[in-house]
């Protein structure tokens, strides 16, 4: 009887979950990512995997809002700790967020000396600044964001990532970073940081040529650039794209990076690291390490970065490194 009744109520979900797909033609119609076929769970869902859902248990929804250009949502599951999500994705859960700011930051950062001016577009929850703000030699820290929502529900709720707005040394501006990039003086910063989205709504034309043209016009003569370049076993076609642009503008070292994140798709994400004509940059081998020693002693020691950990970034699989290679004529 008890079988009989749980595929009763499956099959009751299921037509549930089909009125929902023909409403909205096969999307989520409140738009927050939680299936209704398996009630109190979030599912992350995209056409950009199709065929597969990542589901993490929901404790309690702590925020749910609009902003002018996307949807917000804060929830607390139960194994991976409070979870910000955009449009349906996954952005940052406080258990595994250290393993993405901390290399998208410290890959472009150890491998210049003295970094003094540094740039971050996107990268609303302040995590990126908050690993910004360990290299004492930076002067000048700039920061881009979009929606002003993600800010405030980051410092709302990620206090421990959100601490990267405290630093003296930041100026936030609320606004279009491609309208800031255009804007911003030739040559003036050592490093750009681009922490955005997957390429769709307002984040998509962070990863177009122009905008990596003026990427390359802001940075000085041996510059670095580090922005998120999606994942290897889903999104090869997008990331030789990447590697395509990007081998044509920057005239110094172009190189694909990765690490694990276990609450993004596929479990990886990657990181197009490139520098612009100038001083030799060799990313595979960080010249400004940060001292582990003095790491530990602050406030926050690093998590999950360090200088092995760096170099074997580099190290891709076969299938991945024969794709990005065939791109670099």
């Amino acid at each position: 009887m008890a079988e009989e009744k749980n595929m009763v109520e499956f099959e009751s979900c299921m037509k549930r979950q089909k009125d929902n797909d023909n409403e909205e033609n096969g999307k989520d119609p409140y738009g927050n990512g939680i299936s209704s076929v398996i009630p109190g769970w979030f599912s992350e869902i995209s056409p950009m995997w199709p065929g597969e859902a990542h589901s993490l248990k929901i404790e309690k929804i702590l925020f749910q809002g609009k902003s002018e250009y996307q949807k917000v949502m804060v929830f607390q599951s139960s194994t991976y700790g409070k979870v910000l999500v955009l449009d349906g994705v996954i952005q940052l859960t406080e258990r595994d967020e250290c393993a993405y700011q901390e290399m998208i930051t410290h890959l472009p950062l150890c491998s210049i000396a003295n970094p003094k001016k540094v740039l971050v577009i996107g990268g609303g929850d302040g995590g990126v600044l908050r690993e910004v703000s360990r290299h004492s030699s930076i002067e000048k820290i700039d920061i881009c964001e979009i929606d002003n929502m993600v800010v405030e529900v980051s410092k709302q709720y990620f206090p421990e990532v959100a601490v990267g707005f405290n630093d003296p040394r930041v100026t936030l501006r609320i606004g279009d970073g491609v309208a800031f990039l255009k804007a911003a003086a030739e040559g003036t910063y050592d490093a750009v940081i681009v922490d955005s989205s997957d390429p769709i709504g307002p984040a998509q034309e962070l990863f177009e040529k122009p905008f990596f043209q003026s990427v390359a016009r802001a940075l000085r003569p041996g510059g670095v650039m580090c922005t998120q370049a999606e994942s290897i076993w889903l999104h090869m076609d997008i990331i030789e794209d990447i590697v395509s642009n990007c081998r044509q503008i920057f005239n110094g070292s172009v190189n694909y990076a990765w690490t694990t994140v276990p609450t993004y798709p596929s479990g990886m994400i990657g990181f197009m690291l490139c520098s612009t004509e100038g001083p030799t940059v060799d990313f595979k081998h960080p010249v400004n390490p940060i001292d582990e020693k003095e790491s530990q002693k602050s406030v926050r020691p690093l998590k999950f970065y360090n200088s092995e950990i760096h170099t074997a970034a580099f190290c891709l699989p076969s299938f991945a490194k024969r794709k990005i290679s065939s791109k670099e004529n």
